[in-house]
């Protein structure tokens, strides 16, 4: 009964429009809609609170970037029953690059929900990715950890991804960088920002600097891997 008012609440609002389109892309109809405003609010567009808190989707982008990790590890585990640690871990990385997040997210029809401020065109570039992790942890406080990764497994992986290209595929974005800034002759470094848990557990934020400027910043459970976050986020919004 909760979940019939809720639906005949949202259906007769004034939010008719996004809760269908919402239920085109979920599957199912969402509970709590303003989870999903916010995922689709991008910072530019957000409202400041108090101590520097705002609306803005990055508080739900860092909930959803664990989800969606957890949740592809989960179905190349199952997938690849045989293949090593190194193996996996390439793949995921490959999966959750934020080149491929952006693409996912405009064949979704997410990138043209997004609440944004065209003014820093470098930065819009990477609004889909994002937006698209932050719905995954929409998914996860609206619905549960059980159904954001059926979303990642059946509407994501299953649905819009080539696992065969992505396999083929090799992607060395630290190379790439490299190569970029030495034609450029542009100094580049990766410093690490934080480092959280330990063990296997352990986590690392890594912030990139063209010519000692901070441009982009990396994330991943090794050094290398949040360096190639960075790296490939770098390259990703000035189109190299």
């Amino acid at each position: 009964m909760f979940r019939l008012i809720k639906f005949l609440q949202h259906y007769f609002s004034k939010d008719k429009k996004l809760f269908l389109s919402l239920r085109n892309i979920l599957g199912f109809y969402p509970q709590n809609i303003s989870l999903y405003k916010q995922c689709l609010r991008h910072r530019s567009a957000a409202v400041a609170f108090k101590e520097g808190a705002d609306n803005s989707n990055e508080r739900l982008e860092f909930l959803g970037d664990a989800v969606l990790g957890a949740s592809v590890a989960h179905f190349l585990f199952r997938k690849f029953p045989f293949k090593d640690e190194g193996f996996l871990t390439k793949i995921r990385s490959r999966i959750v690059s934020r080149s491929n997040l952006n693409s996912l997210s405009r064949k979704l029809g997410l990138f043209e929900m997004i609440e944004v401020k065209r003014e820093n065109e470098q930065i819009y570039k990477s609004a889909g990715g994002d937006a698209l992790e932050a719905f995954i942890g929409a998914i996860y406080l609206d619905r549960g950890y059980k159904d954001a990764q059926a979303f990642v497994i059946n509407k994501l992986i299953k649905l819009h991804l080539d696992l065969d290209e992505i396999l083929n595929t090799d992607k060395d974005y630290k190379s790439k960088l490299v190569e970029w800034s030495q034609k450029e002759k542009k100094a580049i470094r990766y410093e690490v920002a934080a480092e959280r848990g330990n063990g296997v557990n352990r986590y690392y934020v890594i912030d990139l600097y063209v010519d000692e400027i901070k441009q982009t910043t990396g994330n991943g459970n090794s050094k290398k891997l949040a360096e190639q976050h960075a790296a490939e986020k770098y390259l990703s919004d000035k189109e190299i």
